[in-house]
């Protein structure tokens, strides 16, 4: 089977699996070990997805397993944060090596983001289990409007850096090895750029999303770092803003080993398969799927809190 045909196979069985699992939400009936099994099936396909959707897996993992999957949203948000870290966590350290991940850039936003982080995972866990999916589905279904209009630019023209990029030495330089060039970058909008991440790191604590899908436009688009660097700087601050607040959710219990372990497992081999179609299946299809996922489990979130499809 050729590797495209094999990419549209995963996206149809991803599209396939959640009304099934839909079907089963109860868990009426159901032996227990089913529920392994299947969350590997689904998140091996999430993996597959998101690396060619250009998104983070815990984006597409919290609302369609709180969806569709008979698990407290407490669990899920908590083995949501634990993939969306293990996936930065096993990219990291190559992107510092090469230079792309800056920490120079990161460590200021991260030191914000983590901060508010614990105190979204507070917020989230103090709050109504319906109130959050209301609040989950209104977050993603506003993701995927965000990801429908969202350019990328690969090396943005920017003005001056501001007073407090200039103080805290937010600029550097990088090899370009597809260029074959050293590219000098910096980056504007410091102040506001802060206020983002603080608004960004309470939403991964609250709902478990991680914070991919946000922190590369306002790096990129906002603050006007190159492409590179902010997709790179972006894994990095994962790992900071991430493990902060997923102490919380492990303080609190909130992390249940049959969910977790499935759910990392099945994730991390599909991205594998994910990398390796990258290269030859056409992304920006793949893209238009993975928003219609997001409107779809979006929607299903925000009518479960709601109480009309429960």
């Amino acid at each position: 089977m050729s590797r495209p045909r094999l990419a549209s196979v995963a996206v149809l069985g991803l599209l396939a699996a959640a009304p099934a699992t839909a079907f089963a939400a109860s868990g009426e009936g159901v032996a227990w070990w089913v529920w392994p099994l299947a969350l590997f099936a689904v998140t091996f396909l999430l993996g597959i997805v998101a690396v060619l959707g250009g998104v983070g897996g815990g984006v597409l993992f919290v609302p369609i397993v709180g969806g569709f999957f008979p698990f407290h949203l407490d669990f899920v948000r908590g083995a949501g944060l634990m993939l969306a870290l293990s996936g930065a966590l096993s990219a990291g350290p190559g992107l510092l090596r090469s230079g792309m991940a800056s920490v120079r850039l990161a460590m200021p936003l991260a030191l914000i983001g983590s901060i508010t982080s614990i105190a979204g995972a507070m917020v989230g866990l103090a709050l109504p289990t319906n109130v959050v999916q209301v609040a989950l589905g209104v977050t993603i279904l506003a993701i995927a409007v965000l990801m429908w209009s969202a350019k990328k630019s690969e090396r943005p023209e920017i003005g001056p850096p501001d007073a407090l990029a200039q103080a805290l030495r937010l600029n550097g330089i990088f090899h370009d090895a597809a260029a074959r060039e050293d590219i000098r970058w910096h980056v504007h909008r410091t102040p506001l750029g802060l206020v983002m991440f603080a608004g960004i790191g309470f939403m991964a604590g609250m709902f478990g999303l991680g914070a991919g899908w946000a922190n590369v436009p306002v790096l990129n688009l906002l603050m006007g770092a190159p492409l590179k660097v902010s997709v790179s700087t972006s894994s990095f601050l994962l790992t900071v803003v991430d493990t902060s607040a997923a102490w919380v959710y492990i303080n609190r219990g909130a992390v249940l080993p049959m969910l977790m372990v499935p759910s990392i497992l099945g994730v991390m081999l599909g991205a594998k398969i994910g990398g390796k179609l990258l290269h030859t299946t056409q992304a920006a299809t793949v893209r238009k799927i993975v928003i219609g996922l997001l409107l779809v489990s979006g929607a299903r979130a925000f009518l479960k809190g709601t109480g009309i499809w429960a």
